[in-house]
This record gives C-alpha cells, structure tokens and sequence, in this order.
C-alpha cells in the first residue's frame, strides 16, 4: 500500500521530469554557451516556480492563486519548452521555435480572449418516448460557470444573461459547479442571474465545487468554525452549501436534490384535451474519486412511471455509463463537469485522457449523453473549449428509439 510520501513524491517526480529535461536540454544547448550567471538562474526560475505550486497542491492547500499561477506558467512556459525540445528532433531548429511561440500564441489568447468567447452549440434528441405535444421542445443548457472567477468582469456574465434569452428556451437547466469555493461569490450577480427566464423555469444541481470543500473546512471544531449557538459545530463547508441552496432560491432557480419534476401540456385530440408530461431528475453530484459521491437516482426517480420520456441532470458525465445506460429507461442525460480541460484542437482534448465522454452527443441504446464544455473554470482561460450554452431540441421520433441497438454516435459540435 502507497503511503502518503509516496502518493505525493511520484506524481511530482514525474510532472518534474517532464519540466526539468527539456529546461535542461535546452539549456545545455543554447544558454549555457553564453556563460551568463544570471542567465542561467534566471531560465531555472520559471520551472522551480511550476513546480513548489504543484507540491503546494499535492499537499491539499487550495488558493486560486496558486491555481492559476501554475496553469498559466505550465502552459505558457513549460508545454512550449516541451515542445520545442521534442520537435528539435524531427525539425529544424528554426521550425521548431516557430511552433513553440505559436503555442505560446494560443495560449496567451486562451488568457486574454479565449475565456470571453460564449458560442451556441446546438443538438437534437430523438425518442419514441417522448409526447406528441413536447415535439420541438427546447432544453437550453448551462454548466460549470464557477462565477467567482468574474469578479473582476461581470461583463461576462450580462453577456452570458442576454445570449441565453435570446435563444427563447422552453427550459432553461444549469449542470453543477456554480461557484469555485465559497458561496458569496453568487452575490455581485444575484442581479443577472435571476434575469434568465424560461416559460417552464430554471432548473439546477450539484457540482462537486458546489459542497465548497476545496480549501475549506468540511468537519467542525475548528477556528472558522468557533460560533455561538445553533450553528457552532456546523462546518464552514455545510454552511455555504446551505447559503449557497438559497441563494439559487433567491435568483429564481429550482435546485433538484435527489428528486424530480413534471412538465405537463395539454394538446387537444379529436376534440378532447389530453395531458401529457415530461419528466425532469436531478441528483446530486455522483463522481468517483477523488470527487463526491452524494447522488441518489433511485430516489430521484421515486413514483416516475416506466416507459415515460425522462431528462437527468447529473453533473458528472461518468455517471451515464455508470448508472443510467442500460440500467434506466432514461433517454436524455445532461451533464458537464469536464470543461473539455479547456483546451480543444480538432476533435482533441486533453480530457480524453480522463473522460470516455468528455463533450458533446453521445448516443447508445436509445439513450442520449450531451456533456456541456460549460462557461468558466477556476482560471480564466479557454482555447479551442470556447464557453458555450447548448440549446437541445426534442423530437418525436416515428420508430421506437431501441431500435438503433448499440450504435455509439461520436462527439460532435
């Protein structure tokens, strides 16, 4: 069994080497000739700095600053000299520069630009199951906005207010991770928020950032804690989450907690008003490791008739493989969750590394997984994983929707 040296040494051992062989590389090569004592030191500094911040996460201290010190300088920084080391080997030298300063180039515009891009991706869901009445249906969609991160441009989020409104959704549902750490961060935009409207209301659930316990107290007794009367052993992490559940109160969105909602309207058939309805569940955050597990989809779905067409919104997308396909009649599942590591070229993503389906439409079984690549981050930068919305559209569909067996649509915009 690892002990927790060991958990800490080996990821950072390997994520140094990574850093350190190509500084060293081209140091031996290109700066070492010019025998410059503060050349030298300077060109180390960069990587020593990559690296005490991710020691400092290792150890479990979380400051946003840190966070994004470190991400700006690896891919800024370290990815470049990475890549230049490797292309030397295939390139001329020349070349070889040339696309290490344009990587430096997208990612500077990732930072500066990228983060500010909100675009509208659209998808289609198609089931038998679903009502004649809910044809046409659109479910707009939004995910991981981690708003503290726009303290400093609320801009973003008026942006963010007027494109979702403009899209005119039947429903509007927010896929988890509203806030980065602390509850507080919803108050500047209390304000936009509760200006997104839909006709059928405004739906949400848990992210794993939304339990606010990274970097904060999740078990009583401490300094942050020490309060006087009912709340004096409650944990600094349970009270933002329950400042947190009011504040979507208070905005207009409807937090689903392990539990579901119907959506019902009433068409007339030979002269006669029918009722027909639709089927919202949201769960909790259910993740593996290291993220939370607090979901409960059997409860979620407590009382819903089998063979009706349901939407659930679960936050992490691997929950889907997980406990919805093949396991429920479920035909529509919205996640988020990934970000697409917020970097995207083509059809790549570093988060495939992690994520089997990790953005986009995703369709096995008669069930449909559309993960969103959300709006923000803890660090403000996007490349490629613009921030987006996505507006789905319900159809009916004329053959029973099993009968596409276990065909598996890849990603796609």
């Amino acid at each position: 069994m690892k002990t927790k040296l060991q958990e800490l040494l080996m990821p950072t051992l390997f994520f140094a080497l990574l850093l350190i062989l190509p500084d060293v590389y081209i140091w031996w090569r290109y700066i070492r000739p010019a025998d410059s004592v503060w050349l030298n030191a300077i060109w180390f500094l960069p990587s020593a700095g990559i690296i005490a911040t991710f020691v400092i996460f290792r150890m479990g201290i979380y400051h946003n600053t840190f966070l994004r010190t470190f991400i700006g300088m690896t891919l800024c920084i370290g990815m470049p000299k990475l890549l230049f080391s490797l292309l030397q080997f295939i390139l001329p030298t020349a070349a070889a520069l040339i696309c290490a300063l344009l990587l430096i180039a997208a990612f500077i515009y990732g930072f500066f630009f990228g983060w500010r891009r909100i675009v509208v991706r659209t998808a289609t869901c198609e089931s038998a199951l679903l009502p004649q009445s809910f044809d046409g249906y659109r479910i707009l969609q939004m995910s991981d906005l981690h708003i503290g991160t726009f303290r400093q441009n609320p801009s973003f989020i008026r942006k963010l207010v007027r494109v979702v409104n403009e899209q005119k959704p039947d429903m509007v549902v927010f896929t988890g991770d509203l806030v980065n750490v602390h509850a507080d961060e919803v108050l500047p935009f209390i304000s936009d928020l509760s200006q997104i409207k839909a006709p059928d209301g405004v739906f949400s659930i848990m992210g794993n950032h939304d339990y606010c316990e990274y970097g904060m107290e999740a078990t009583p007794g401490s300094r942050r804690t020490a309060r006087k009367g009912a709340f004096a052993k409650e944990p600094t992490a349970k009270r933002n989450q329950r400042v947190l559940e009011y504040l979507q109160e208070k905005i207009g969105w409807r937090l689903l907690m392990n539990e579901h909602v119907n959506i019902v309207r009433i068409r007339q058939e030979e002269g006669v008003n029918k009722s027909e309805s639709i089927s919202l569940i949201g769960v909790e955050n259910i993740g593996q490791p290291p993220f939370k597990n607090m979901g409960d989809l059997k409860k979620a779905m407590e009382g819903l008739v089998s063979g009706t067409f349901k939407v659930l919104l679960s936050h992490d997308p691997t929950h889907w493989r997980r406990g919805v396909l093949h396991k429920t009649d479920i035909a529509l599942t919205l996640s988020g969750h990934t970000h697409a590591g917020q970097l995207k070229i083509g059809r790549f993503s570093p988060a495939k590394w992690a994520y089997n389906e990790w953005g986009g439409k995703y369709t096995e079984d008669g069930s449909m997984l559309y993960v969103s690549l959300g709006l923000g981050g803890t660090v403000p930068f996007r490349f490629g994983a613009w921030p987006e919305v996505n507006v789905i559209t319900l159809r009916k569909e004329k053959k029973h929707s099993h009968s596409q067996g276990g065909e598996k649509s890849l990603p796609r915009e």
